[in-house]
């Protein structure tokens, strides 16, 4: 297993490589990504344990959507199945990553209270919309930039850790490594491939969304629903399956073991 650099142009072929693979089977796909999001949300709400159980399940649900995408791409069977499987590969170093990405977002949220005093942090922890009113007449501008610059190298670290250690049966140490050092070779095609998201789930649809606005004003509500839904069925799974085009032309495609 060796990390290739690519070119930044690769940045925006992993985005037509997502729609590609969506264009297979656009029901599957979408399908299962919802699948994915209940499954998470079903978790989140359980008490106690909730959000806890949600982040150690999430890379493997992640490996369960990469190898739906591959399978797509081979033009192998699909199914619900496909997508808890991901749960079997190298489990206990998934849940790791589960774990340890919990871990480093609250304590990098923590350290954001140096500069707010605790305002994001008590924000985003909140549990009801009263605890949140308490605090959203705050300025979180300098502690989210804060955050988003801490959570970069976590994403980084994060971004392949996941398929390498379902994939490669990569240990928790060498997954985050390796990803990290593949992201780091390719941030060039990163940027392009961020440039190419940002386009085409936010700038595009905006300026879409506001000129049907313009055409037919009383049907905000109505529009804007509709935009939602089609970002969820059809954005976010060409997204998803875009993430894995970024491992195939990285890391190569290859068998799991």
């Amino acid at each position: 297993m060796r990390a290739q650099t690519v070119s930044s142009a690769s940045g925006w072929r992993w985005l037509a490589t997502g729609f590609a693979i969506f264009r297979r089977n656009p029901p599957i796909l979408s399908l299962l990504v919802v699948i994915y999001w209940f499954t998470v949300i079903f978790l989140n709400v359980l008490p106690v344990i909730g959000a806890f159980a949600a982040s150690l399940v999430i890379p493997g649900l992640s490996v369960g959507l990469m190898q739906a995408a591959r399978n797509l791409e081979r033009g192998q069977a699909v199914g619900v199945p496909t997508l808890y499987g991901g749960l079997r590969e190298n489990t206990r170093t998934l849940l790791a990553l589960g774990a340890l990405y919990l871990v480093a977002t609250l304590a990098i949220l923590g350290m954001s209270t140096i500069i707010d005093g605790g305002d994001l942090l008590r924000y985003m922890l909140a549990s009801n919309r009263a605890e949140r009113a308490a605090v959203e007449d705050a300025d979180f501008t300098l502690p989210a930039l804060f955050v988003l610059v801490l959570m970069v190298p976590v994403l980084m670290a994060w971004w392949f850790a996941p398929m390498l250690a379902a994939w490669h049966r990569l240990t928790l140490g060498r997954a985050l490594f390796f990803s990290f050092v593949a992201c780091w070779m390719n941030w060039r095609a990163f940027v392009a491939y961020g440039a190419a998201v940002l386009i085409a789930v936010g700038v595009v649809p905006g300026v879409l969304l506001g000129l049907l606005l313009l055409l037919m004003p009383g049907a905000a509500g109505v529009l804007s629903g509709l935009f939602m839904v089609l970002m969820a069925l059809v954005g976010a799974p060409i997204i998803f399956a875009s993430f894995y085009a970024s491992y195939r032309d990285i890391f190569g495609i290859s068998e799991i073991v």
